[in-house]
């Protein structure tokens, strides 16, 4: 346990003198840096963690990499606003620097240890996805974040599991979260737990009703569905449905890390409670129709938001015209209006073309009727931070 603390106390402290770096400064550099670092040795580690990086915990990473029966590509750095800004794109950015397939794994460490993970499989290989595998693991919520072995060992398990369907083993002992001990909580702290305590109930019961309605409502549609002949999912649809699912179980984990805190700030509990907000209406538009491609992106974009706040990152809002594409840091003049776009879409206005919006029913969304879907009339939320209240607003009205 004393090690434990030790490990991350060493951490923090190394975090706390790294250098001011502005958002862009070494935006060419980090992908290729790691790379050029991975033709020595796969496990790399930023040198700013390097002194207080216990070896045991590298030796236990490079132990289950070369078990591993496809490559397994790490990188261990400092969360950076570079990193805050690219972190999910970053496993991308990487295998498109080396062309090779395998399991790329980065972790970053600030308050404490969390990653984004890609599995590349080599041409026609076929099996479940990593997300499926990881969303079925319960034990990923238990994992010990104070080091990064627990959740990087984990997360090769699971890609094994992904890659030819052995059983997921049960997480070791030692990279279980520890036991936290009894600390007295003040009367405030009291109240307001239990005052999120019935909220989190009330939430709950009204999104059982939603859901059961919800399913009602299919099951009364559902014949004339069904007789749409040659109808079949659409895979963008799918894929964009898995996101947020995901996006949605990162959000959650990343609130439940607040909740464990044994006397979280008065800042973090203000965090927590933006992030359920919108992720009370990001599982509202999930509820609905799974085939809604105006409802699955909006979960995505409120669960995308939820995680980065409860995770301390700037909340940002969506690209207006692609609420897909990352978020909207640059504004952009459209039709006489400012609204917040993505940088691919910036630099094709840019150039004077049209950006490559998100298209429902073969018309860009924002053409659509903006009296219909607070989604369209807020541009998912680009346009107005009152997304999720609006949603929330309509579901109440809708029963």
């Amino acid at each position: 346990m004393s090690v434990r603390r030790t490990t991350a106390a060493a951490l923090l402290a190394v975090l706390a003198f790294l250098p001011a770096v502005p958002a862009r400064a070494a935006t060419p550099e980090v992908p290729d840096q790691i790379v050029a670092a991975w033709s020595k040795d796969r496990v790399y580690v930023d040198e700013r963690l390097r002194p207080a990086m216990p070896e045991v915990e590298l030796t236990r990473i490079r132990a289950a990499a070369k078990a591993a029966d496809f490559p397994v590509y790490i990188a261990l750095v400092p969360e950076t606003p570079y990193l805050r800004e690219t972190l999910y794109d970053m496993p991308t950015l990487l295998q498109a620097r080396t062309g090779q397939p395998g399991l790329y794994i980065v972790e970053v460490v600030s308050s404490y240890w969390r990653g984004v993970e890609e599995l590349y499989r080599p041409g026609g290989l076929r099996g479940r996805t990593l997300t499926s595998v990881r969303g079925d693991d319960k034990q990923r919520f238990d994992l010990d974040t104070d080091r990064p072995a627990p959740d990087v060992i984990r997360t090769i398990q699971q890609a094994q599991t992904a890659y030819d369907g052995r059983p997921l083993p049960p997480v070791a002992a030692e990279d279980l979260e520890p036991a936290r001990p009894g600390h007295g909580k003040s009367a405030t702290l009291e109240e307001d737990r239990v005052t999120f305590v019935g909220l989190g109930t009330g939430g709950l019961l009204g999104f059982l009703l939603t859901l059961l309605l919800a399913l009602h409502r299919k099951r009364l549609r559902r014949p004339l569905a069904t007789q749409a002949a040659g109808q079949r999912p659409n895979v963008y649809t799918t894929e964009i449905r898995r996101q947020a699912d995901s996006m949605i179980k990162r959000a959650s984990q990343a609130v439940k890390r607040i909740e464990s805190k044994p006397q979280p700030t008065l800042e973090q509990l203000d965090r927590r409670d933006d992030a359920n907000r919108r992720l009370a209406a990001a599982r509202k538009l999930r509820a609905g129709d799974p085939d809604d491609l105006l409802a699955v992106a909006g979960a995505l974009v409120l669960a995308r938001q939820a995680e980065r706040g409860a995770t301390g990152a700037p909340v940002q809002p969506p690209c207006f015209f692609n609420p897909i594409h990352k978020s909207g840091t640059q504004q952009v003049d459209w039709d006489g209006v400012e609204v917040p776009a993505c940088r691919l879409c910036e630099a094709r206005i840019a150039k004077d073309e049209t950006p490559r919006g998100l298209f429902v029913k073969s018309v860009p969304y924002w053409t659509l009727d903006p009296e219909k879907s607070p989604l369209v009339a807020t541009g998912f939320g680009a346009l107005s931070d009152d997304l999720p209240e609006r949603i929330i607003a309509r579901a109440e009205d809708r029963r």
